[in-house]
């Protein structure tokens, strides 16, 4: 019997990649969107809205009633969020942790029973290298990442008992929709504004000039594929995997300057302010 596939976000970028390598491949690939989309060669589509616990229920309960098993799960769907932290509305930030974090939470809910009754599982959460260090105006993203990164290691150890595996994968930049997708909030005549301009050039540009969704899709692939899948893969360029060794075994203080330097801030925060 072919391995069921439940993948969040096929609309584009990894997902889209990852949903019709997979179902090339010989599984059965359902992937979730939240609007009509194009059929993708292979791939069941469902509608789902993370930010709706109904509308996870019911998806979920479509894909059983048709498969009666979920062998994998892969939580690649969220939100892009740029800006200020003092700027941010309430509103963007509780749809931010809505999208990326509670919503993977009550969907975890609602396969892990199936998972456990079936004696195994394999759940692939996505992080992120903002899940590793804190990323300048995308406080909140990484604030959701950092979330997944803990309870993905609880998690692997509540249900290693039943047979079900929990990967980390930790993406760098890559050019997919996600740049023209963010939000970005931050006051024009604002006391953040021209450091915002310059960091969000700076991570625009690395994003642009990423890797290929395709890259991130065939490490899926091999993932899925894997009798023992490590506990994490960080799928990134030499140099941010440089920074993630570098985050870990350095000292804060010499680490941060790196890391604010790359992202263009001065050491006096009044040479940036807008007049």
């Amino acid at each position: 019997m072919k391995k069921v596939v439940l993948i969040t976000g096929v609309s584009s970028g990894f997902g889209k990649e990852a949903s019709v390598l997979l179902a090339r491949a010989g599984y059965t690939v359902y992937g979730t969107v939240r609007k009509a989309l194009e059929p993708l060669p292979g791939v069941h589509l469902l509608n789902m809205d993370l930010t709706k616990p109904a509308s996870i229920d019911s998806a979920v309960a479509a894909l059983l009633e048709r498969e009666a098993q979920i062998d994998v799960l892969i939580n690649n769907a969220g939100m892009h969020l740029g800006g200020p932290i003092e700027e941010t509305p309430a509103e963007l930030y509780r749809r931010q942790l809505d999208t990326n974090l509670h919503g993977m939470v009550h969907l975890l809910q609602a396969v892990l029973p199936p998972m456990r009754s079936q004696g195994k599982g394999l759940i692939i959460n996505f992080s992120s290298i903002g899940g590793l260090m804190g990323l300048p105006f995308q406080a909140f993203y990484s604030a959701s990442k950092y979330a997944i990164e803990g309870l993905s290691e609880a998690l692997r150890m509540e249900v290693q008992a039943f047979g079900i595996k929990v990967v980390l994968v930790n993406p760098g930049d890559f050019h997919t929709s996600n740049t023209a997708n963010r939000i970005n909030v931050c006051d024009e005549k604002g006391p953040y504004a021209k450091q915002f301009e310059i960091s969000k050039a700076c991570f625009e540009s690395d994003e642009t000039n990423g890797g290929k969704p395709e890259v991130m899709a065939r490490t899926l692939l091999k993932i899925v594929r894997a009798k023992r899948p490590r506990h994490r893969y960080v799928v990134a360029s030499l140099d941010q995997k440089l920074a993630v060794l570098l985050k870990r075994i350095l000292p804060s203080c010499w680490f941060m300057p790196i890391l604010t330097s790359h992202y263009g801030f001065k050491k006096k925060a009044n040479n940036l302010l807008s007049p």
